[in-house]
C-alpha cells in the first residue's frame, strides 16, 4: 500500500490489518534535549516584543497538564494494541515525558521574569477536570483533536521562518525541538482512535471525533487568546490595544492561525488522518540540530 492511495478510515478495518495512512517506514524518535539552562532568554525573549512573546508563553503554559492528559489517555488503551502501535505509545508517552520536563522549565523561567502563569494552568486543570467520568474513547477524541491543533501549528514553525524570526536562539530551539516531534507522532493518536473504535458504525465514530474536534479546538484557543492578553496586561497592555495587537499577530502578520486554518480543517472530513498531508520533510530538516540522545525513565 503507497501513501497515495486513498483510505476512508471512519470504515477502515482493525490496525491488525495494517490499514493506515501513517508511513511503514516511519519510526518514532526520542530527542532527549534541553534548553534554557545556562543561556536564558529575557523577559521578552521574541523579537523584544510583549505580544509574541505573551502568545507563546501563554501556549507553553497550558502544555505539562495538557501532555499528562495525552500520557494517561494512551495508557488506557495500551493493552488492546497491536505490539507494534503499543511499542509506538510507549515512546510517545517518552517523548511527552521530555517536552513536559523542558516546557515545566520554561515556564518556571517565564515566572521568574515576573509574570504569573499559574492562572494559566489553573484554568487547565479545570477544563481538564470536565473529562472525568467521560468514556475514555471522548478522552481520546480530544487528544486527536488537540495533537492535530499541535501539529498544524509544529508545520508552521518548521517550515516558515518568520514565526521565531527575532526570537532568542535557545527559546526558539526549544519550540522547533517540540514541534519536530509533534509532526514525528502525529498520527499515533489516529491509529490508537481507528484501532480501538473499529467496532463503531462508521457514523459514529466521524461524528464523535468532529463534534469533539470543533468543541475543545474552539476552547483550547480561545482560552489561549485570553490567557495571552492576560500576560500582556501584567505588561500594560490592555483594553482593545491588546486584543488588536494579538490579532494582527495570529491573523494578519506574520499570520500563523490564518495559513494554518485549512490544514487543521481537514480533521471535518470523513477518513481524516494527520499523514494523509505527509511532511515528513520538515523532519529531516530539523533533525541535522538534535541528538538521538537515551530514552529517558518512564
Amino acid at each position: 500500500m503507497t501513501k497515495h492511495q486513498t483510505i476512508d478510515l471512519d470504515r477502515a478495518e482493525p490496525l491488525g490489518k495494517a490499514v493506515t495512512p501513517t508511513p511503514s517506514d516511519h519510526e518514532l524518535t526520542i530527542r532527549d534535549e534541553r534548553f534554557c539552562r545556562e543561556d536564558r532568554p529575557p523577559r521578552w525573549w521574541h523579537s523584544n516584543d510583549p505580544v509574541a512573546t505573551a502568545w507563546y508563553n501563554s501556549v507553553s503554559a497550558s502544555l505539562p497538564r495538557g501532555e499528562a492528559f495525552f500520557i494517561d489517555t494512551l495508557r488506557e488503551f495500551r493493552d488492546q494494541l497491536p505490539p507494534k502501535l503499543a511499542a509506538e505509545v510507549k515512546t510517545f508517552i517518552k517523548q511527552e515525558i521530555n517536552h513536559t520536563r523542558e516546557h515545566v522549565a520554561f515556564n518556571r523561567l517565564v515566572s521568574d521574569h515576573g509574570y504569573n502563569v499559574e492562572s494559566i494552568d489553573k484554568g487547565i486543570a479545570e477544563m481538564l477536570a470536565l473529562t472525568e467520568g467521560k468514556p475514555k474513547e471522548v478522552n481520546l477524541a480530544i487528544s486527536i483533536a488537540l495533537e492535530h491543533f499541535a501539529a498544524c501549528i509544529s508545520d508552521r514553525l518548521l517550515s516558515d521562518p518568520r514565526y521565531l524570526d527575532g526570537a532568542h536562539p535557545e527559546a526558539a530551539a526549544l519550540w522547533r525541538w517540540h514541534a519536530t516531534e509533534e509532526i514525528d507522532h502525529k498520527g499515533l493518536v489516529a491509529d490508537v482512535w481507528d484501532a480501538v473504535t473499529r467496532d463503531w458504525s462508521a457514523w459514529k465514530r466521524y461524528k464523535t471525533r468532529v463534534l469533539v474536534a470543533v468543541l475543545i479546538t474552539r476552547k483550547y484557543f480561545r482560552n489561549r487568546r485570553r490567557d495571552a492578553i492576560g500576560l500582556m496586561g501584567q505588561d500594560g497592555i490592555t483594553g482593545w490595544q491588546a486584543k488588536w495587537r494579538l490579532h494582527k499577530l495570529l491573523w494578519l502578520s506574520p499570520g500563523m492561525m490564518s495559513r494554518m486554518f485549512f490544514q487543521w480543517a481537514h480533521i471535518l472530513l470523513p477518513g481524516f488522518h494527520p499523514w494523509k498531508h505527509d511532511n515528513r520533510a520538515l523532519l529531516d530538516n530539523a533533525e541535522s540540530h538534535y541528538r538521538r540522545g537515551p530514552l529517558p525513565a518512564e
